[in-house]
């Protein structure tokens, strides 16, 4: 079955909607981006060995573990809007291995259209929000976001006083798990990072309601563009852009946002040099 006439985002969150609804205040947040940068890292996948990194992840979720895709030969999911596409992972630095990716859509050339013109147009029921009323190097839409179901799923071991679980021979302490729960929350920052240094001002995504009403609690306030559909769950269209993100951003999660970005930045400088 065609994955694009599929709703683009599967249930990949995890536990990120409890985790993030579960706050009461913003003293949690606080010291996220230390806590995140500590064990994690946003790596932008511009080379080909980094993007194979990001299909073979999409392949362990999609085609593996959720059977929304064919397994495929290779290892590498990959479909016809990768070749308009920037890519970012982020690893887990302690394990130097990749937990999730995500990736950003383009429409800037002739022809080309976002995933969710092409297959789920209809969807889209606020006209003045329609991507086809702006300038095509200013759209964008974020898909693929997969996150390995070790880094979603991990819970420590049920006994008392069990502190570290165990992932691929790599001992993981309970400081480190508990992180694991915002990494879709920075797969989404990683992509505003590369969207708004690339020039993007209108971003498009389909995604879960319940994931947009959990972003809400750290500052990410997607605008809801229609009804939304039945697949693999509901899923529905949304829209932000660079001024909403940016002003709504709780300022612990605006640290965050400010050390993934800072990060990238430096990948791209020496990318460069």
């Amino acid at each position: 079955m065609n994955w694009s006439k599929k709703i683009l985002n599967a249930p990949i969150i995890g536990d990120v909607t409890k985790k993030v609804a579960s706050m009461k205040a913003n003293s949690d947040a606080q010291n996220i981006a230390a806590h995140f940068t500590q064990f994690l890292q946003p790596v932008f996948a511009d080379t080909p060995e980094l993007k194979e990194e990001v299909f073979k992840i999409r392949h362990n979720v999609y085609c593996e573990e959720l059977g929304f895709e064919p397994i495929r030969p290779n290892g590498m999911e990959t479909d016809e809007f990768d070749e308009q596409s920037m890519f970012a992972m982020i690893k887990h630095k302690p394990s130097d291995s990749y937990a999730s990716c995500v990736r950003i859509v383009r429409a800037a050339n002739e022809g080309e259209l976002l995933p969710i013109e092409k297959y789920c147009a209809a969807a889209i029921e606020n006209p003045k929000l329609d991507p086809r009323n702006f300038d095509r190097k200013e759209v964008c839409e974020i898909s693929r976001l997969a996150v390995r179901a070790e880094f979603r799923r991990r819970r420590t071991d049920q006994f008392t006083g069990s502190a570290t679980g165990v992932i691929s021979e790599h001992s993981y302490s309970e400081t480190e798990l508990r992180c694991f729960p915002f990494i879709a929350i920075g797969l989404y920052m990683v992509a505003a990072s590369m969207a708004i240094d690339s020039g993007i001002r209108h971003v498009y995504v389909m995604m879960e309601p319940r994931l947009a009403r959990s972003m809400k609690f750290v500052g990410i306030k997607f605008e809801a563009l229609g009804t939304p559909v039945e697949y693999h769950g509901t899923r529905g269209p949304y829209y932000i852009n660079p001024d909403i993100f940016l002003n709504n951003l709780t300022p612990g999660f605006k640290s965050l946002y400010d050390a993934i970005h800072d990060d990238l930045a430096t990948q791209l400088v020496d990318t460069i040099e």
